[in-house]
């Protein structure tokens, strides 16, 4: 069963839809937000169909300033203000009635999983973390020898002042455009331009092809830095051709190997958007093997 649900985030009311399982409660439950500048009708309600036919619940929404979610300015991809999103859904989820606030994962898609990783590395609410085609950076970050970049990054979540200055503005400017001479775009790449022409065009997605990028300076932007205070299982899901920008795996990896919990490393060929083409192989084999990751973890936690 699939209902409308609504919850506040930094003044905003954030729209959502609550996925119950056929299973018997208490459930566990995936806290699940769409890639940069999709929505949530955009393949993302279909990985959590997915998991609730496996038995656990899903709460999954749009970003603020996003589809059905309220929040100006909007079309703003701001990491703090999503980081800060998935904070608040997950209080919201443990309200939710049948639902087991002791087993509570997190899940993001391209950009949107350094905000997960980030909030998996502060929450302790977090029993699981799922991200699929990392959007961590272009480079490896720097060293953190004495922690104070990651702690700067999650304090900013915590309490720090989100609203950006103007240089860490860019646009607004198309997500993607047939002519980056005439009119260049946020993202370049041809794949990008097919998969949201194809699937954003489609009726009731609530996509725009707008988007302001805030690229954060003090502190940087550097999720990946924070994968050394994750403790709890983490599953990463990676195309070893990811042709996106700040998508490099050579990054997710370096994230990887930083994680200080049980952790997998899964690779599924087909570029950054061959893991959001519903129906398709890659998609079977990517949402089968988040399914049986989230059984392993925070379902077999009941059992």
């Amino acid at each position: 069963m699939k209902r409308d649900v609504t919850f506040e985030s930094a003044g905003a009311e954030l729209s959502g839809w609550f996925y119950s399982p056929d299973s018997s409660p208490p459930w566990p439950v995936v806290v699940m937000a769409h890639g940069f500048s999709a929505t949530k009708q955009m393949v993302a309600d279909r990985y959590a169909e997915v998991f609730t036919e496996t038995g656990v619940a899903v709460l999954l929404y749009d970003h603020r300033g996003f589809g059905e979610s309220g929040g100006e300015p909007r079309q703003q991809v701001n990491p703090w203000v999503q980081a800060r999103g998935y904070r608040d859904a997950i209080a919201f989820a443990t309200t939710l009635k049948n639902v087991d606030p002791a087993r509570i994962a997190v899940w993001g898609d391209s950009y949107s999983s350094g905000a997960a990783l980030v909030v998996a590395a502060l929450d302790t609410r977090v029993a699981a973390l799922v991200i699929q085609v990392p959007a961590l950076g272009d480079e490896v970050p720097s060293d953190d020898p004495d922690g104070s970049a990651r702690e700067s990054m999650k304090q900013m979540v915590r309490t720090g002042s989100v609203e950006p200055v103007a240089d860490e503005i860019r646009g607004p400017m198309p997500v993607v455009w047939d002519d980056q001479d005439r009119r260049p775009s946020a993202l370049k790449p041809e794949t990008a331009f097919r998969w949201f022409n194809g699937y954003g065009t489609r009726p009731d997605t609530n996509w725009t092809n707008e988007v302001t990028i805030v690229r954060p300076k003090s502190p940087q932007w550097q999720p990946g830095l924070c994968a050394t205070d994750v403790t709890c299982p983490a599953l990463f899901v990676v195309s070893p051709e990811d042709e996106m920008p700040r998508s490099a795996p050579t990054v997710a990896r370096d994230a990887y190997e930083r994680l200080s919990g049980p952790k997998e490393w899964v690779e599924i060929p087909g570029g950054h958007f061959g893991l959001l083409y519903y129906p398709s192989e890659t998609f079977d084999r990517a949402s089968s093997a988040q399914s049986r990751f989230l059984v392993e973890t925070i379902l077999a936690e009941s059992d």
